[in-house]
């Protein structure tokens, strides 16, 4: 890119202008993953919903942007997706109980149950900076990984976190 702009700027007689690039969602978006606890599996005649332990106050990108994502269940991540009838959707959903507050419609994921761990990927960019405490949710961790070792970089919201600066 720089090298077109170069001779672009060369060949018009221009002075090459200073370039700054925010790159976002094109270098760091797959470098993250979010994972959320399943807390109940609730079958309905056409749709499973997998309700997890975070959603629209950790993630408001889905219910903002219409933002698509994939997931896989962590334990078994090349399991076949679940569909007990024939026709049967799955949604993973959060924790708000909001109409908006769908991470994943129609996921291809495996049968999952309350305790399991699943996957949401491609979350690197912008998931946490635009994270709130909506609902009075405190934040989650952020943790980098490398070389098989984590460490935290973002603490995980306390209760006292939360509602420091309230005055009752």
């Amino acid at each position: 890119m720089m090298k077109a702009l170069s001779e672009g700027c060369n060949r018009l007689g221009l002075e090459l202008p200073r370039v700054i690039i925010e790159p976002g969602r094109w270098i760091v978006s797959e470098a993250g993953i979010t994972l959320y606890t399943v807390e109940n599996n609730k079958e309905l005649p056409h749709v499973t919903y997998i309700a997890v332990n975070g959603g629209m106050s950790d993630n408001p990108r889905v219910a903002l942007y219409q933002a698509e994502y994939e997931a896989g269940k962590v334990s078994e991540p090349d399991a076949q997706p679940y569909d007990r009838d024939g026709g049967t959707h799955v949604s993973v959903v959060g924790k708000c109980c909001e109409s908006g507050d769908v991470l994943i419609e129609d996921a291809k994921l495996p049968y999952l149950e309350a305790g399991d761990i699943i996957a949401l990927y491609n979350t690197g960019a912008y998931t946490f900076s635009m994270s709130g405490n909506y609902n009075c949710l405190p934040r989650p961790a952020v943790v980098f990984v490398e070389d098989g070792k984590a460490r935290v970089v973002v603490e995980r919201q306390s209760l006292d976190d939360l509602i420091r600066g309230q005055v009752l």
